[in-house]
């Protein structure tokens, strides 16, 4: 092997140990997981907008089908149905992730708090002292 075939493999060796450590870090494990999960998450709310949501308005709104809503203008339509349920989509899973972040902040805002009720080490040594020295000033 030449020396500048020896060069380019030793080259492609390290970008590819470059390229699995980009990958192996926790930040993008953890943005991966989180498209994942945004993405089967979307289709939940998609389903309960389009199945159980759409309809129940519809029936309020006289039938209404608001995906078969459009406007014609010569030759062209104008599908703002659909526009209108994209919208709802986006409300809709809006206030999923508002309410999720609501909840997530409130326990982790509970869990500081309650570390931080918790007195260290050094007061919990100082008050021993000051009990001590209490109790023996009081005993003169």
């Amino acid at each position: 092997m030449s020396k500048k075939e020896n060069k380019k493999n030793k080259t492609i060796k390290k970008e590819l140990g470059e390229f699995k450590q980009f990958i192996m870090r926790g930040n993008v494990l953890d943005m991966a997981i989180g498209v994942i999960m945004g993405s089967a998450f979307g289709k939940i709310v998609t389903s309960i907008v389009n199945d159980i949501l759409m309809p129940f308005i519809g029936l309020l709104l006289g039938g209404l089908d608001f995906s078969n809503l459009h406007l014609r203008i010569k030759d062209e339509t104008i599908t703002y149905g659909m526009f209108l349920q994209n919208v709802l989509d986006f409300l809709i899973i809006a206030g999923c992730l508002f309410i999720m972040i609501k909840f997530v902040s409130h326990l982790t805002h509970k869990e500081e708090e309650k570390k931080d009720n918790k007195p260290r080490e050094e007061v919990l040594l100082l008050q021993e002292i000051r009990d001590l020295l209490r109790r023996d000033y009081d005993k003169k």
